[in-house]
């Protein structure tokens, strides 16, 4: 009886051992290969539960997500012949896992070793072809998108697809960064005394049309206001001509009293020395103007006194 219970306890654990061996799963995130005595038998697993003869096939499971390698920093020289430093990674995804397994004998080690030396072999070959400022700024998009486009038509024989590739940082080594500084402060300065001139120039060509538009006006107004100026003196002049026909004696006594009055001043010990019967005091000798003033003086009294 003992003997029959070892002999069903073996048979059973032998069938467990003989399951577990026959069965396989694959995650979503994998890509398995089946293994025949060391030989490739079918590549096209979905994931789930899959099933293999024990002892016979073996199963290789890799990483089947997009996988990112930082490519260690390495310098690289310019068309000028200067060395820069340069760090970068590239993203990575399995696309034959057939391919993959043989080139790399199903080891990521050695994908990111052949992947490294891609990348390296073609940053060299592209730093080769362009300056310092070129790869630092002008043509680094250019470049990623070349080494991706170039890496990937490598790549394509390990069974491995090439997402991206990236440049993280570029960097001068110590001798090469103070004379590209010095250049580029140069530079900077050029730029800055050029844009200087410039504005100094846009400066003088508007202060000359604003003096230009200012003497424009200026000009203008002189001229109107000699205009206006010169009828307002015919005006005057045609007011005193009208009023000396009216009355020529009293006009010429009127002008006479005002020289007067400038002449005598109100205060002061002023004194002047005039021949009494000379032409200045004629009013004050003829009785012709004297009988002009005192009719002129009642006519005025007459017009200002309704009684009269």
């Amino acid at each position: 009886m003992g003997k029959n219970f070892s002999v069903l306890f073996g048979s059973i654990a032998l069938l467990i051992i003989i399951g577990s061996q026959s069965v396989f799963t694959v995650d979503e995130r994998e890509r398995a290969i089946l293994l025949r005595l060391g030989r490739i038998e079918r590549v096209d697993f979905e994931p789930g539960i899959h099933f293999k003869i024990p002892f016979f096939n073996s199963v290789k499971k890799f990483d089947g997500r997009t996988l990112s390698l930082d490519v260690e920093s390495e310098r690289y020289l310019t068309i000028e012949k200067k060395n820069v430093i340069v760090d970068s990674f590239i993203m990575w995804r399995i696309s034959d896992v057939a391919q993959y397994y043989r080139s790399m004998a199903g080891t990521e080690s050695n994908a990111d070793l052949r992947l490294s030396q891609i990348i390296k072999d073609g940053l060299r070959s592209e730093f080769g072809r362009r300056s310092i400022q070129e790869v630092v700024s002008g043509e680094r998009t250019l470049i990623m998108k070349t080494m991706a486009r170039r890496a990937n038509e490598q790549a394509k024989e390990f069974g491995i697809t090439i997402v991206d590739v990236r440049l993280k940082r570029i960097d001068l080594p110590k001798d090469v960064s103070s004379s590209v500084y010095a250049r580029m402060e140069a530079e900077r300065e050029r730029v800055a005394a050029e844009l200087r001139s410039q504005g100094v120039e846009t400066s003088e060509r508007i202060r000359s049309e604003a003096d230009r538009q200012r003497t424009i006006i200026l000009a203008d107004a002189q001229k109107e206001a000699d205009t206006i100026r010169g009828a307002g003196d015919a005006a005057t002049t045609k007011i005193y001509g009208d009023t000396f026909n009216k009355d020529p004696n009293f006009y010429a006594l009127y002008r006479s009293l005002s020289a007067y009055r400038n002449i005598f001043p109100q205060e002061g010990d002023n004194i002047l020395l005039l021949e009494p019967k000379g032409e200045f005091f004629s009013f004050f000798n003829s009785k012709s103007a004297t009988s002009s003033l005192t009719t002129h003086s009642i006519q005025s009294q007459t017009n200002s006194d309704p009684t009269q």
